[in-house]
């Protein structure tokens, strides 16, 4: 149905662009809420390499997001470097520290994996909370330099564009990379290990690769993150975020790019569309997710596009 696709990703565009448009008129706090949607999404589109590609259950990446704020403010702070290039060393930095992790845990199977990455992301929150001399321990780090493209960008809409290509880009490359040979056996190894074996795909380089590059996304979230809010502290990385980062993956596509960034907005505006809740919050919130999974059990994506290919279909 190359048509319908085609026709689906033009629908698409037309949302982007219209969202574009209408960000000029938004109030510095919806731009607020619409950037940390953004910077959840690029988080979101890493694990949808390890989780929705290669089928690994990666409950760190909170951890990893972490670990690119902290090691971009610490850097910036504390050498003076333009925040760009902080942002790409935390990157990098992230990268290779869960290359580091990933190799020794290619054999383990999906639920032990779960349990290692959760040891990792509860290991790093204590690390943080008492290595108080680099990470200010409990009370965080502030005074985190602004991004700047000549001067620092201090308005919500001048970061808000910058979130936006930051994600364009992302995107980009995932989807090539989704349509490369790494993709393809990403793909056959989370299909059939031994099968995939068998046809020559290295299935220990793959699954680090995999692990490898959700990670460098969420590094590069992170470290974003930290020069757009100016603070950072141990509670935004906490396993809880793991959680919540997965979730959206599941609750937007767990197979799909865009599927990535549509649970990213739901999941990130979903407090505020329970404010009036209270306290019940959290009731709702598990009450929506589980109706969601039960309607849509490929996703909002995954149902809107089969939905789509159906209306088409009947069109012709």
């Amino acid at each position: 149905m190359p048509g319908s696709s085609i026709e689906f990703r033009v629908v698409i565009l037309a949302v982007v662009l219209a969202i574009l448009g209408i960000a000029t008129f938004l109030s510095d706090y919806d731009l607020r809420l619409a950037i940390l949607a953004i910077l959840a999404a690029i988080s979101v589109i890493g694990l949808y390499f390890a989780f929705g590609l290669a089928g690994m259950i990666h409950l760190a990446q909170g951890a990893f997001v972490g670990i690119g704020a902290y090691f971009s403010a610490v850097l910036v702070l504390r050498t003076g470097l333009s925040p760009w290039i902080t942002v790409l060393i935390a990157t990098a930095a992230t990268t290779l520290i869960s290359a580091l992790l990933a190799y020794p845990m290619h054999r383990t199977k999906s639920h032990y994996l779960a349990l290692i990455t959760v040891g990792f992301n509860v290991s790093f929150e204590v690390i943080i909370r008492n290595w108080i001399s680099m990470t200010g321990g409990y009370d965080g780090i502030g005074g985190i330099p602004l991004l700047r493209i000549g001067t620092p960008l201090r308005s919500e809409l001048e970061f808000f564009y910058i979130a936006v290509a930051a994600l364009i880009v992302c995107a980009l490359i995932a989807s090539l990379l989704r349509t490369s040979h790494i993709g393809r056996a990403m793909v056959a190894v989370r299909d059939d290990e031994l099968a995939a074996a068998a046809s020559g795909i290295n299935v220990a380089r793959t699954k680090t690769l995999a692990f490898v590059i959700c990670s460098g996304y969420g590094g590069l979230s992170g470290a974003l993150y930290a020069h757009y809010s100016g603070f950072i502290s141990p509670d935004d990385f906490s396993l809880g975020r793991s959680i919540i980062l997965l979730s959206m993956l599941i609750v937007g596509g767990e197979f799909s790019i865009l599927g990535a960034i549509v649970g990213a907005v739901v999941l990130s505006y979903l407090p505020e569309w329970l404010r009036f809740v209270g306290g019940g919050y959290m009731a709702v919130f598990g009450l929506l997710m589980l109706g969601v999974l039960i309607i849509m059990p490929n996703g909002i994506m995954g149902s809107l596009r089969s939905r789509w290919r159906l209306a088409m279909s009947k069109d012709r």
